[in-house]
């Protein structure tokens, strides 16, 4: 359990970091046109290799492919931080992607095979959430102060110590189960590079409309992604071991497990992402405090995970403690959609707390309650699936979100700045329209500068800038409100969960 612990905190740290060090990349490397695919890379891949090796671990035994994802992710860090331009680094970040999936779609689903008895899973999953709940904490102002003192590559570097640690306890100490099976297995390699084209697409088509919109091209990818499934369904209903076994999808309990897990990853990341942007650029924070305000999300989904071991095993319905983590995330989506620049920071702080709570009594349940319903032939392939709906719920969510940010925000500026006129308004509104002018202090200093000869006060606009976020955002919010809302509702389709002692 320390090497999967080790496991989890290297995909949280890898997140994080270098999420914070992406501006100092991009300013020693250029290429700033790959930017979006440091990111987009590593998260393509991820959401691809999941399913596979999950149910490859299933026919195959896990610990291999523990041991070679931590291999892959650790080697694809170090390439990363050899790179010594923009497209290296991407194509390197895919690779750390495969290793990264690779790594959710198979230690996650070693510990039911560790642990039988779903009482003992659920008490243990406390390493889990405290490994993830580290790297996330320590992810951001770690990755800002190792840029800052060693250099960029040195974030991609810091995997190599955990990575190690994490192989050697994997190597030395996970057991290598074998599922009996009957006669050979015959791997599903259609099946799997359908796939990888279905989700590839869909992940690429959602990243692209926000900033597109709707062309020709984008209609294509539709068709292709609509036509992938189409045929994937076709081929795994004739495969003899099929990478995605569609009897799982006969289950209405199991179904309606990865339809919480896509609404969980649609509120998770969507607030993870925003409620930082609306901390600085809405209410002129400075990233040291926005950083403080967002930490308690972090710390108590580690507190929430060890609460829920403490309930859940006791409850006669322990799906009740997923409502409960809903409705905390409902609470704290209506927090943040009331929360404005005047309030005190105490009141921000609470729905920060709501979302860690609410998400420690929601994941690692939704892992426990789809193993206890699939079985054990098919703990691997069932974990691997709830790691991609969420991902695709991540990316639905944050796509959404981020549309309706952008659009609502660049129409109340344009409202906003057509008072002056239409020359004056067209020379500044671009300036304006750039959300970095509210979060870059060195840009939004030059741009005073630049106003102040025309015998305006850009300060004016600059706080009907941040207003125009805030209400923008406020928007964003409502919406995860929304989806925690029909997820608190949809729990009460699961009836038949028990704990049965193994």
């Amino acid at each position: 359990m320390l090497g999967i612990g080790l496991v989890n905190m290297l995909v949280a740290l890898d997140q994080t970091v270098v999420s914070t060090a992406l501006p100092s990349i991009v300013a020693e490397l250029h290429g700033f046109e790959y930017y979006a695919w440091i990111a987009s890379a590593y998260l393509l891949a991820s959401v691809v290799t999941v399913p596979v090796f999950g149910r490859l671990g299933d026919y195959f035994g896990r610990k291999r492919f523990v041991i070679a994802a931590v291999v892959t992710f650790t080697a694809a860090s170090v390439l990363c931080g050899l790179a010594n331009n923009m497209l290296f680094l991407a194509i390197a970040r895919g690779l750390q992607g495969v290793g990264g999936g690779m790594m959710v779609g198979t230690a996650f689903a070693s510990i039911p095979d560790l642990f039988p008895d779903p009482r003992a899973r659920v008490r243990w999953q406390v390493v889990m959430a405290a490994a993830y709940g580290i790297g996330t904490a320590a992810g951001p102002s770690l990755g800002g102060w190792m840029s800052e003192h060693w250099g960029w590559r040195s974030t991609f570097l810091i995997n190599l110590p955990v990575g190690t640690a994490a192989l050697y306890f994997i190597w030395a100490h996970l057991p290598n189960f074998h599922r009996p099976r009957a006669g050979e297995v015959r791997i599903d390699w259609l099946g799997a590079g359908l796939v990888a084209l279905a989700l590839g697409g869909l992940q690429t088509f959602i990243e692209a409309v926000p900033k597109d919109g709707l062309t020709t091209g984008n209609l294509v990818l539709a068709t292709c992604v609509v036509a992938a499934a189409v045929a994937l369904l076709v081929c795994e209903k004739r495969a003899t071991h099929p990478i995605i076994p569609l009897d799982l999808f006969r289950d209405a309990q199991l179904v309606t497990l990865f339809a919480l897990s896509l609404l969980s990853g649609f509120v998770m990341f969507s607030l993870i992402f925003f409620a930082p942007l609306l901390l600085q650029g809405g209410f002129g924070l400075s990233p040291q405090q926005a950083g403080l305000l967002a930490t308690p999300i972090a710390a108590c989904i580690a507190i929430g995970s060890l609460v829920n071991t403490r309930i859940v095993i006791h409850l006669r319905r322990p799906t009740k403690i997923l409502s409960t983590g809903f409705a905390l995330l409902l609470f704290a989506s209506i927090g943040l959609a009331f929360a404005n620049a005047s309030t005190r920071h105490l009141w921000i702080e609470l729905p920060m707390t709501a979302i860690g709570i609410g998400l420690g009594f929601i994941l690692n349940n939704l892992n426990v309650f789809a193993q206890e319903i699939a079985g054990r032939e098919r703990f691997g392939i069932t974990t691997a699936l709830l790691q991609s709906t969420r991902m695709v719920g991540g990316m639905l969510g944050t796509s959404i979100v981020a549309t309706v940010v952008s659009h609502h925000y660049r129409d109340v500026v344009t409202r906003t700045m057509s008072v002056l006129g239409e020359p004056v308004a067209a020379q500044w509104l671009p300036r304006f329209v750039d959300l970095r002018i509210l979060i870059d202090e060195a840009l939004r200093a030059k741009l005073v500068a630049d106003m102040k000869p025309s015998g305006l006060n850009p300060l004016v606009f600059i706080d009907a800038a941040r207003d125009a976020l805030v209400q923008s955002i406020h928007i964003g919010v409502w919406l995860t409100a929304v989806a925690s809302l029909a997820a608190a509702l949809l729990v009460q389709r699961i009836s038949h969960v028990v704990f049965r002692r193994s």
